[in-house]
């Protein structure tokens, strides 16, 4: 085990890249990992790396988020087919039936939610976040993705 932690830390070096980790994988795969931590927290990492090359083990919208974060970056996913059911809850039409119905209703999806989601909602929150003061007036649709 030790040959292949040294091999992937050679490797991880010739090729600059870090490894992020969510808390849900398998833990030979944590030990490995640069930083491990739930979807939030590895999105904040991703902006402060220096590395050039992500590799996100962790499901689809984890990977999502650091590319839309870093754009510049190379984001790869450790398993490309690694899913979350609930960031597919709700669609981009569902959205947009909404938005025609209640034109001044305010968009706010989760951090799970799609690359796809994030893009039509005007806020993503996380359960970290404070919460989302209403204004008077405003209407908000969260879409729990």
């Amino acid at each position: 085990m030790e040959n292949r932690i040294e091999k992937i830390k050679k490797m991880q070096k010739e090729k600059d890249v870090v490894i992020l980790a969510h808390y849900y994988v398998d833990g030979a795969v944590q030990e490995i990992a640069d930083y491990v931590g739930d979807s939030f927290y590895l999105s904040k990492v991703a902006t402060q790396v220096t590395q050039q090359n992500i590799l996100f083990c962790g499901v689809s919208f984890m990977g999502e988020s650091a590319k839309i974060l870093n754009p510049e970056k190379n984001v790869v996913m450790a398993d490309a087919h690694a899913d979350c059911p609930m960031a597919h809850m709700v669609t981009v039409e569902q959205i947009e039936q909404v938005r025609k119905e209640n034109p001044d209703v305010a968009v706010v999806c989760y951090v799970n939610s799609t690359a796809e989601i994030k893009a039509v909602s005007d806020v993503c929150v996380t359960s970290s976040n404070e919460g989302c003061k209403k204004s008077s007036g405003a209407e908000y649709l969260f879409c729990a993705g």
